[in-house]
């Protein structure tokens, strides 16, 4: 199993120690590392700024919303950044959801999420085979356009940049079960926004056909700490705003995960809480048992003990959201890293 540092987005402003986070987690061993994006940094900005001060450590976005950019301007960032950092780009995408797609991108939300997705990815791949000119007729996206309201002067491209790697890796942030099943048949990788080592039932049917070097590669909090409970407390503060603000109490595809995961009622709660305006409360209403069977918190010997059920599974690479350059150092160290 190797090992990702996953930086998340931006709060208010640029956090000074990411940088300085990147460049200790590839002298560590570190595999890859990560950026997001909400609705406020982008994700490519940040990973150019880290591909300039490594050499070795993959660059992945976890994730790059695909709203917010056509596809083919995702494969144009993505094989610019490829080309810039040597061949180590890894570009993970989500299609993420109608609160941020339609109140932030001022687009409508797809109909047909997997289809969308599917001819997403596929123009993106288009791009980077760079085979033959671009086109596609879809039910989102066509290429060249064909609308009525164009001109009709549209001409198929291909990209004038000769992509660097044609087979770039591509991976997918997927929580339902058909979206997911999707992942595996489209992409070289799958994002699981929540992973349990002890609910892998809960993903079986839809990993049942994984192809030959598929990437599963959760994010988890992990922090070497003597205080389980105040370590868990950054979680649980994740987990009610995912659950509780990312999305609309009818459709919030976080807490529907957080209700196949087995917390059902708990999640409910959690939404009901914070669309009441009770937001402390809705994050103190996360279980602990959730918040710590998804992260990796404690100390060192607890996290030893509890690495091992993520090496047992069929996770490839954990990459952990680490507030402080001891956790990555003793992460390294216990996945068998002597730095």
């Amino acid at each position: 199993m190797r090992l990702g540092l996953a930086l998340g987005y931006w709060g208010r402003g640029p956090d000074p120690a990411q940088t300085g986070l990147a460049v200790e987690a590839e002298r560590l061993g570190y595999d890859s590392v990560w950026t997001a994006e909400a609705w406020g940094s982008d994700a490519f900005t940040p990973l150019a700024w880290i591909a300039a001060r490594t050499k070795r450590i993959r660059l992945g976005t976890a994730v790059a919303q695909m709203a917010a950019r056509t596809p083919t301007a995702t494969a144009m960032h993505a094989l610019t950044l490829d080309h810039l950092s040597g061949g180590r780009m890894l570009l993970g995408l989500g299609l993420s959801g109608p609160q941020v797609v339609e109140g932030w991108y001022g687009r409508p939300f797809p109909r047909s999420p997997l289809t969308a997705t599917r001819e997403y990815v596929d123009i993106v791949r288009q791009v980077l085979r760079r085979e033959a000119p671009v086109e596609l007729t879809g039910r989102f996206h066509t290429l060249p356009y064909t609308g009525e309201d164009g001109t009709g002067l549209g001409k198929a491209l291909k990209p004038i940049t000769h992509p660097l790697r044609a087979g770039l890796p591509v991976l997918l942030g997927a929580e339902g079960p058909k979206n997911i099943a999707q992942t595996t048949r489209i992409a070289d990788g799958w994002l699981p926004l929540y992973w349990s080592p002890l609910r892998t039932g809960v993903y079986e049917a839809s990993l049942a056909d994984l192809p030959a070097g598929f990437m599963i590669a959760p994010m988890a909090r992990a922090q070497v700490c003597d205080d389980v409970a105040e370590g868990l407390l950054p979680v649980k503060a994740m987990l009610g705003f995912y659950i509780g603000g990312m999305g609309h109490a009818a459709r919030n595809f976080h807490a529907d995960l957080m209700a196949r995961m087995g917390y059902e009622p708990e999640a409910r709660r959690i939404q009901r809480l914070f669309a009441e305006g009770r937001r402390e409360e809705a994050v103190l209403a996360v279980p602990d048992a959730f918040a710590d069977e998804i992260s990796l918190v404690g100390p060192r010997e607890r996290i030893a003990e509890r690495l091992e059920s993520w090496r047992a599974g069929p996770v490839t690479d954990l990459l952990v959201t680490a507030p402080d350059l001891r956790t990555l150092r003793v992460l390294a160290e216990l996945n068998g890293r002597r730095p």
